[in-house]
């Protein structure tokens, strides 16, 4: 019986083949971040005229600060085919710990450093726990950040009695939330650290390349000599030191010990990362992308603030955002 053959396509079917493969190509190489910010700053730019000033453009940058340093956090995790869950209540529990040492320490120059390093302190426990459940057990992501965000919501409400803390020396917030240096905010300034020593890290160091090596393949790492293991944990641990940063920073910025701050970021802080490029799957992704796409979306809720669109409705559009970059993500990769 003679081989039967396909037949062969039709001008249309050609046509739409090439089209889908421009696309893919486009959004390999640029992303889907480049076509909604023009899509953004020509709705918001039409619609508001206030949008895009730069006394607008300024506050949206000062703004932007804290969900940039949770994203720099999640992207590391993230290049290691994982995620954070407990970003979210990470933040809340350093600000409580942040707040009850600031009440109990001097309001000078120390006591202000004892709050801040205690923050810190706290974010990065709550990630070396969350790395250590990872790569020791061999617990899923998925669970293990989940367990964490609950136990440390949990801590946060315990220890606060689910009560704001305030009476704040008025210098935490003055250094760290309205202070400068030259002119320059200090949220830029701890944000352009913060994202300089990760550029460092993930691009000039062997820890860096091992962490990309991790998502991509762990066992073809393993079997290339990368300590899979080790490189999880660290991954996770900086990650929550870096949340620990921000959740000072938030803390300075409200001005209290809050035990429900941060609520959004671990959706936020995820979806500014794929938006950005940094894929799912790992290993795939640049700290770039993500901070562009934290910009992105804290300049998406800014837009809708001034023409007076719901908190509700805003989060539909953020979660409408985190499936579009997931279908490109997919899209792009091939998964």
């Amino acid at each position: 019986m003679p081989e039967q053959t396909a037949p062969p396509l039709g001008a249309a079917e050609m046509l739409a083949d090439s089209g889908a493969s421009v696309l893919h190509r486009i959004l390999a190489r640029v992303g889907i971040l480049p076509l909604l910010m023009v899509v953004l700053i020509a709705i918001f730019g039409t619609i508001e005229p206030r949008f895009l000033a730069w006394q607008n453009i300024r506050t949206v940058g000062i703004q932007s600060v804290y969900l940039i340093i949770v994203s720099v956090a999640q992207t590391i995790v993230l290049l290691t085919g994982g995620f954070d869950l407990s970003v979210g209540s990470s933040i809340a529990l350093t600000s409580i710990i942040t707040g009850l040492v600031l009440i109990a320490a001097n309001p000078d120059f120390f006591g202000i450093a004892q709050a801040v390093v205690a923050g810190v302190v706290t974010g990065t426990v709550i990630g070396a726990a969350n790395g250590g459940v990872v790569s020791v057990f061999g617990v899923s992501p998925f669970i293990a950040t989940l367990a964490m965000m609950s136990i440390a919501s949990g801590a946060a409400l315990v220890i606060s009695g689910g009560v704001p803390i305030f009476n704040f020396p008025s210098e935490f917030s003055d250094t760290l939330a309205t202070g400068s240096v030259l002119g320059v905010p200090a949220p830029w300034i701890v944000v352009g650290v913060v994202i300089l020593l990760v550029y460092l890290t993930l691009s000039w160091t062997r820890f860096g390349r091992y962490l990309y090596a991790v998502g991509g393949n762990a066992d073809a790492a393993h079997l290339s000599g990368v300590p899979v293991k080790r490189s999880l944990f660290f991954a996770y641990l900086l990650a929550g030191a870096l949340t620990g940063v921000a959740g000072v920073m938030l803390t300075a910025r409200v001005g209290s010990g809050e035990p429900n701050l941060g609520a959004t970021v671990p959706l936020e802080s995820i979806a500014a990362a794929v938006l950005g490029g940094v894929s799912l799957g790992g290993g795939e992704g640049t700290l770039l992308g993500a901070v562009l796409g934290a910009f992105f979306l804290v300049f998406l809720r800014n837009g809708m603030d001034l023409i007076r669109i719901s908190s509700y409705v805003q989060m539909i559009v953020t979660g409408v955002l985190l499936i579009i970059a997931i279908v490109a993500d997919r899209y792009i990769h091939g998964r």
